[in-house]
């Protein structure tokens, strides 16, 4: 039994550098693979792809051959089922992938720029002025400022309240910004199909995590429910933050912690078209 232990052991391929790097680099797409699908609605999918792997498992086991067949025979066509039904979460990683993060205002000429931002941020979330604002990444964001109104207006506090202000004709939808300038004001964003962060938060908040799913731009949203200001980034949103902290995330040196909402009081639950 020794003997057949160590030939066994002896046929084994030698762990080398080369199986190393291909075991970490398995391993990375893996963990990619489970960040981008967790929480979402792809899980359950999983799940039962799952289960039939192990009742296929079983039949083989067990010698039944009519399941053993009919699943053998769907088999071949699981590879366009699950292109089809994880094509966004496939997206994502690749996004994921070509990208190394937000790397602040690199565009941007003056620091003075942040500035402005934060004061827009401050003075919104004092009157509970709703607002977003979209600041561009490495990804471009042309598709988004397309749909909205062209401004092409140098970022200021006055201009993105003017924007921003109740009733005015723009404040209904996102403004984008790319560089130092404001290039289009009440744009239409995707929603997050993400049924996991949170669920209390209203459609303005679903938009800035959903355009931080499609690109690596940077999402600054005020609560018009609470004046709460929040920022999204890769997806995920954290809400409640301070200025200080939104000015982190400005200059690329924060990463967002996923909320958990656990009451209507600490978040809006209703918030206007962005």
């Amino acid at each position: 039994m020794i003997d057949s232990f160590a030939a066994s052991w002896s046929e084994l391929p030698r762990f080398t550098l080369t199986a190393a790097i291909d075991i970490l680099c398995v391993a990375f797409l893996i963990y990619q693979f489970f960040l981008i699908v967790r929480g979402r609605r792809a899980v359950p999918i999983l799940l039962g792809l799952c289960i039939v792997g192990a009742v296929y498992a079983v039949a083989v086991y067990a010698r039944l051959e009519l399941l053993r067949t009919l699943l053998a025979t769907l088999a071949p066509y699981t590879g366009f089922v699950l292109i089809v039904v994880f094509q966004n979460e496939i997206r994502r990683i690749l996004g994921r992938l070509g990208r190394v993060g937000f790397s602040g205002f690199r565009e941007f000429e003056r620091r003075e720029v942040a500035d402005e931002i934060l004061l827009a941020l401050g003075q919104l979330s004092l009157r509970k002025t709703g607002a977003l604002i979209v600041v561009e990444g490495r990804t471009g964001l042309r598709t988004f400022t397309e749909s909205g109104v062209a401004i092409d207006g140098r970022v200021s506090r006055d201009l993105l309240c003017a924007i921003f202000h109740p009733g005015a004709a723009l404040h209904d939808g996102a403004v984008i910004v790319q560089g130092s300038r404001i290039t289009a004001a009440a744009c239409f964003l995707p929603l997050t199909t993400n049924p996991f962060p949170l669920r209390d938060l209203g459609t303005r908040h679903r938009a800035a995590i959903g355009i931080t799913e499609e690109s690596d731009a940077l999402s600054l949203i005020v609560s018009e429910e609470t004046g709460l200001v929040s920022a999204a980034l890769h997806g995920e949103i954290e809400t409640g933050i301070s200025l200080s902290r939104a000015g982190q995330y400005l200059a690329g040196k924060a990463a967002p912690r996923e909320d958990r909402p656990t009451g209507a009081a600490a978040h809006p639950t209703a918030e206007s078209r962005s």
